[in-house]
């Protein structure tokens, strides 16, 4: 059974703006699947990525499987550490893309741009699963708060029964993501729900590290696998020569 889950947010980015009257979003650079909410990382973001590289290769217990947010953000993220542990013959040897783990959009009354497709992404990343499917999928308007919520607790239940009964037994997965996402799963892997979503709780800051283990190990007909995870770290960046940087 799965017994450990890391979880990082992508590292520093390149910006974008959305005109909220229009709906129309411009980023600031060209991005590389030409969708102007997926914008690579910032040159400090990529130093960012392999100082985060550095240190999840050493962990204890290392990293088994490894999912990611379809953005080129989180691929682009994960590449130096994935790269590392493929080639070590550790980590799983693929990148399962999952939308249930993607970018957070707030409710508008326009359609908010989708993410790219393994079509776009497999020029520019190896090792990508190419027949894990994405089930969990953001309302292409965005969502409230408690939507995310919703949707991540169904994509991280997903996720932790499929290791579960992964003949392997992994032991520990390595989830790649957002801010706002990456709060909802700390929030729904304990089961601490604020009744104020603004609480300031679970931490996201760039390219940093939360670490999560669970309470039992004895899980029958699916009790065990929501809130039944202890939060042992809550977005530690001490890896990082320039610290926590953009929580959110």
């Amino acid at each position: 059974m799965i017994e450990v889950i890391y979880i990082t947010r992508h590292a520093f980015r390149v910006n974008w703006v959305l005109n909220p009257q229009t709906g129309e979003y411009t980023a600031s650079t060209r991005t590389p699947t030409g969708i102007p909410t997926d914008p690579p990382l910032a040159a400090h973001g990529v130093e960012q990525a392999k100082e985060l590289a550095s240190h999840l290769c050493q962990l204890v217990p290392q990293v088994d499987r490894v999912y990611s947010s379809p953005f080129y953000r989180c691929l682009q993220t994960l590449k130096p550490t994935t790269e590392q542990l493929f080639k070590e013959g550790r980590g799983g040897g693929k990148i399962r893309i999952d939308r249930g783990i993607g970018e957070f959009f707030g409710r508008a009354s326009f359609t908010h741009p989708e993410p790219p497709t393994l079509t776009l992404l497999n020029p520019h990343f190896t090792s990508l699963d190419q027949d894990y499917q994405s089930i969990h999928i953001p309302a292409s308007k965005g969502e409230l708060i408690v939507e995310l919520h919703q949707r991540v607790n169904r994509a991280i239940s997903r996720i932790i029964t499929e290791l579960d009964n992964d003949p392997a037994q992994p032991k520990a997965v390595l989830i790649c993501t957002h801010a706002a996402t990456m709060i909802a799963l700390g929030r729904v892997l304990t089961g601490d729900m604020p009744q104020d979503p603004d609480e300031d709780d679970f931490q996201c800051y760039t390219a940093s590290l939360s670490k999560f283990v669970r309470k039992t190990k004895n899980v029958e007909d699916g009790n065990g696998i929501i809130g039944n995870w202890d939060c042992a770290l809550n977005s530690d960046t001490s890896y990082l020569s320039g610290g926590a940087e953009r929580g959110w």
